[in-house]
């Protein structure tokens, strides 16, 4: 007999899309509207109560922030029945509430599982992130690398100009200096408002996407889910905790975090085989946004293994309730 609480992705990997479906739905109603807090909660409550009915006793520990900051899907939350096995679970229920609010593209929703204790318990702080697609040597490029060096290394390795590499990079004075640089090299680049999460899911289908390299800061929780779709997907990822002050690095020594200036690799910030599932809400170039006709409204689900390197595109029609 088959031991109840062993992960048992493949069971669990359709409910985990029925969730990110439901955060998906739920926001919808809200595209547009220029409520970013509404479109966010809509989606949290959505997801929380499609959590709940899974079989599984999953601790959130890349959610909505601390106990004291979000009172649902908050860091250190349960959820599931409690019946079934002991897993991490790493969410974002609307990555990209100003995406939607505003109806711009690649807002997503966005959850992954993995057996307990295998995903980084991220503050939330800023992350340093670098990442590539498949099919590359080992460190090719690293955050040890300049900008310049990275653009360079990766051109060589392609066997291509730099003027032929794009890189994305998140559109925040922070990163002026770092935009200049890119620019010096020839390489171009894809500013994007909002969204790591899928700027760096672009990397994994540079052929579909255009995009060869994601370099910049962003939300270190969103680094881990980052780090969760590549690894379904094949990729590489660095990410280095940034701290601007104690609160913050206090911050990390509480989510079990002692060696502050670590770099993790995409397997050290996710170390078991993960699920994880992104619906599009608003239109975009990884998803399709949600769709509406008279009567019914259509989805679609990225659903993916790291055990199995499956990828799945899955479409949801539904009548209008």
């Amino acid at each position: 007999m088959t031991d109840a609480k062993e992960f048992l992705d493949r069971m669990l990997s359709l409910g985990l899309a029925r969730v990110s479906e439901a955060a998906a739905l739920a926001s919808a109603r809200l595209i547009g509207h220029g409520d970013e807090k509404a479109a966010d909660q809509a989606a949290v409550n959505a997801m929380r109560e499609q959590l709940n009915l899974l079989d599984i006793a999953g601790v959130v520990v890349i959610g909505e922030g601390e106990r004291d900051e979000a009172p649902m899907l908050f860091i250190g939350e349960e959820v599931g029945t409690g019946n079934g096995p002991a897993v991490d679970i790493a969410l974002d229920p609307l990555e990209g509430t100003t995406l939607t609010a505003k109806d711009m593209p690649n807002a997503l929703t966005v959850i992954a599982m993995a057996p307990r204790g295998s995903m980084l318990h991220a503050p939330d702080v800023y992350m340093e992130k670098l990442a590539i697609g498949p099919g590359f040597a080992k460190d090719v490029v690293t955050l040890a690398m300049s900008p310049t060096e990275r653009v360079l290394a990766l051109a060589a390795a392609k066997g291509c100009e730099a003027s032929d590499i794009t890189v994305c990079i998140l559109e925040r004075p922070r990163h002026e200096a770092l935009i200049d640089e890119v620019r010096a090299t020839g390489a171009a680049i894809r500013l994007i408002t909002d969204g790591d999460v899928a700027g760096i899911i672009h990397c994994a289908e540079s052929e579909v996407t255009g995009i060869d390299m994601y370099m910049g800061s962003g939300g270190a929780p969103e680094g881990v889910l980052a780090a969760a779709a590549l690894k379904c997907m094949g990729g590489q990822m660095y990410g280095q905790l940034l701290f601007r002050n104690d609160d913050e690095r206090a911050r990390a020594r509480r989510a079990g975090i002692t060696d502050l200036g670590r770099i993790y690799s995409r397997d050290e910030l996710v170390t078991k085989d993960v699920i994880f599932a992104a619906t599009g809400v608003t239109q975009g170039s990884i998803l399709a946004g949600i769709q509406r006709e008279p009567g019914w409204v259509t989805t679609e689900t990225l659903l993916m293994r790291s055990k199995t390197g499956s990828v799945r595109r899955m479409t949801y029609r539904s009548p209008v309730k």
